[in-house]
């Protein structure tokens, strides 16, 4: 087998995934699984939870028969997401629920416990910078927020009972949780998370989320939407978290569209009415999409800590904090109307104490500019 194009010291996959290739292959095209080989595979970009190859199978018949993609667990990483294996029924689900995906074609587990899968490999760019401004995506940018919305409408049409055991989790208290692990005042976090408590929307039905629904785990061609990527964020829940996760600050680039950076909110909830799902009212989707906002920037600040602490050293993890300074703007701008700071936050914001310069000199800006427009905690 080639190794061309690996990085990193991972190796390749395992041998019982390299094996579910082969025979995925042999039963789409009849060649003999005898006959096929692995002739080359290049790493592609997988996340922090698995490795992601593009493997190319022929044959002494055919050279080039066919490509697939194969999706592996890293190791230790069982239990951190949905499991590889129950991702590949998901997918499978979202297939037969209208959701353009992969197909999945092979999926199990490695002798050490790992999960992997087989899926068809499907044309398009993931990249959101290139599908923002790449001419060769201009004809369908415009339709791109109602495909989104009409895609994600059938994603929370898949019947609950594709998540055998799925988590509900209560999305505050997560982040409580997460906030009180990191042990320092992040108080713009604080006050979101108050904001957030007190002007919660009542509780919608129970539907399968995607839990990541943003460009860049989507394949977009210049023909519109392919496929709906990286299922190992979903659960159960609100259906209007999958909506407001899109129109996140964090995933539109720069760009003034609100919905994805391509299309406006209308577009994305006229879509999404296409496909069967139910419009929210303008106040529930500010909420989730403040949420997402407040989410994110707690991510941020998470895997700096990860860099700060000695864990994983890595400039990307250092660097990805001072965008949390930026992402809490959302959060605010949803508290009406914005009282003025109560006197003690004012006294914490100068009297913090700057001892890890990239980290707090990035929350001392977020707190600084939530002053002005600080939303009501108590």
């Amino acid at each position: 087998m080639s190794s061309a194009g690996d990085t990193g010291s991972t190796g390749g996959p395992c041998a019982e995934a390299t094996d579910a290739v082969l025979g995925a292959v042999a039963a789409e095209t009849g060649v003999p699984v005898t006959e096929l080989s692995v002739i080359d595979r290049r790493r592609l970009s997988g996340g922090a939870s698995r490795l992601t190859w593009m493997l190319r199978v022929g044959s002494p018949r055919a050279d080039d028969l066919a490509e697939v993609v194969l999706q592996q667990e890293r190791p230790g990483s069982a239990g951190a997401n949905l499991a590889m294996t129950e991702q590949a029924n998901l997918v499978a689900a979202a297939g037969e629920a209208g959701v353009p995906v992969p197909r999945v074609l092979a999926s199990g587990r490695a002798e050490d416990g790992a999960g992997f899968a087989v899926l068809s490999r499907l044309p398009g760019e993931s990249l959101p910078g290139r599908i923002h401004s790449d001419p060769a995506f201009d004809a369908v940018r415009g339709q791109l927020a109602g495909q989104v919305g009409e895609a994600c409408a059938r994603i929370h049409s898949i019947d609950p009972g594709a998540l055998p055991g799925g988590s509900t989790p209560e999305p505050l208290e997560s982040m409580v949780r997460l906030l009180d692990a990191l042990g320092e005042p992040h108080p713009a976090l604080e006050l979101g998370l108050c904001w957030l408590a007190d002007n919660r929307p009542d509780d919608r039905r129970t539907a399968v989320v995607h839990g990541d629904l943003r460009m860049g785990n989507l394949l977009i061609d210049p023909g519109g939407l392919r496929g709906v990527l990286d299922w190992e964020l979903a659960h159960l829940g609100s259906p209007v978290e999958d909506l407001g996760w899109f129109c996140a600050r964090a995933w539109r680039f720069g760009s003034p569209q609100r919905a994805g950076g391509v299309g406006s909110v209308a577009q994305l909830l006229e879509g999404y009415e296409r496909g069967g799902g139910e419009r929210p009212e303008p106040a529930e989707l500010d909420w989730w999409e403040a949420y997402a906002c407040l989410r994110w920037g707690l991510i941020c600040v998470l895997q700096a800590s990860v860099h700060l602490s000695g864990a994983h050293r890595s400039v990307e993890l250092a660097a990805i904090v001072t965008r949390s300074s930026v992402d809490d703007s959302r959060v605010r701008s949803r508290a009406r109307p914005p009282p003025r700071p109560p006197a003690w936050l004012a006294s914490m914001v100068t009297s913090v104490s700057i001892t890890r310069s990239a980290a707090d000199s990035a929350v001392r800006r977020m707190v600084e500019s939530a002053l002005p427009r600080a939303v009501r905690c108590g």
